[in-house]
């Protein structure tokens, strides 16, 4: 009888030996680690990268044409043949019975707003517009905002402060910290300012799947949660709300997330890499 093996390797083989020591180290400490699998390989990450080039490029396209008077539905016709035409697949059409190529959610609208012929972009509207890339098999988010027309200082104060919620949850993306100072930092920052941070959504791992371990909240205490490894690549995406953070699904189409009070959300997304000594925006 073969004796048992014992320890074992938590990172891929290609892994850097010190990264491999540190996680040993954090896993005789009982720190909650990530799974093998989420650690990316240098092939995945290549092909990561080359998804995300496409869906950052979509946005910049898309940021030329968003317009007072333009129905959602444009906007949806312009992702979908921006996408497929680089190649790549729209990852939000027909996943779990979505039906279109992208999310654009109106003021109220926290996500998941469905493109419409019927939804068209006022003045004063605030927007976000969330694509998200299929390349070769491989997968990348993100989301920005904007801002239509003469927008009151109040939204806009909303959609800058919710950009620089996600920039300090990712600068407290750092190895060998936890998820809970990415949430902690976002959560301060909004209820400073005011706002509350949404509790019902989160970011996510993503680029082998479209939805990946870990769940990245944006709330939370620092020092606990799972431990942020090098390899990892998740999207950083709080959604932020002028009233309370409860949210409710529009039981019409069971898709769009809308804030219960009726006021105004807003959201940014990049997608990240964390690495020996930070991390690298993938998406934005």
């Amino acid at each position: 009888m073969k004796n048992f093996i014992k320890g074992f390797r938590f990172t891929p083989s290609n892994y850097p030996a010190q990264v491999e020591q540190k996680i040993q180290k954090y896993r005789k400490q009982g720190y909650k680690l990530p799974l093998r699998k989420v650690l990316r390989t240098p092939e995945q990450l290549e092909g990561i990268r080359e998804s995300a080039k496409i869906n950052t490029a979509l946005l910049d396209y898309v940021s030329e044409y968003v317009r007072e008077g333009m129905s959602t539905e444009e906007i949806d016709k312009l992702v979908y043949d921006f996408t497929i035409a680089h190649g790549a697949i729209p990852a939000p059409l027909n996943f779990e019975g979505f039906p279109k190529s992208v999310c654009t959610s109106i003021n109220d609208v926290v996500c998941h707003g469905i493109p419409s012929k019927t939804e068209i972009l006022q003045n004063g509207d605030i927007l976000n517009v969330d694509v998200s890339t299929i390349y070769k098999g491989y997968f990348s988010d993100a989301s920005r905002m904007f801002m239509v027309g003469e927008v009151r200082p109040e939204m806009q104060k909303l959609v800058q402060v919710a950009k620089e919620c996600m920039e300090l949850g990712i600068a407290a993306a750092q190895p060998w910290k936890q998820l809970g100072d990415v949430g902690a930092a976002i959560q301060e920052h909004a209820e400073k300012n005011g706002f509350s941070v949404v509790r019902d959504l989160c970011g996510h791992g993503v680029g082998v799947e479209f939805h990946e371990a870990p769940d990245v909240e944006h709330f939370g205490q620092r020092g606990t949660g799972m431990m942020i490894v090098p390899g990892m690549t998740f999207t950083i995406e709080p959604m932020i709300n002028m009233g309370t953070y409860d949210v409710f699904i529009d039981e019409n189409d069971g898709w769009t997330v809308c804030t219960d009070d009726g006021l105004p959300s807003a959201q940014w997304e990049n997608m990240i890499l964390i690495t020996e000594t930070g991390n690298e925006i993938l998406t934005y």
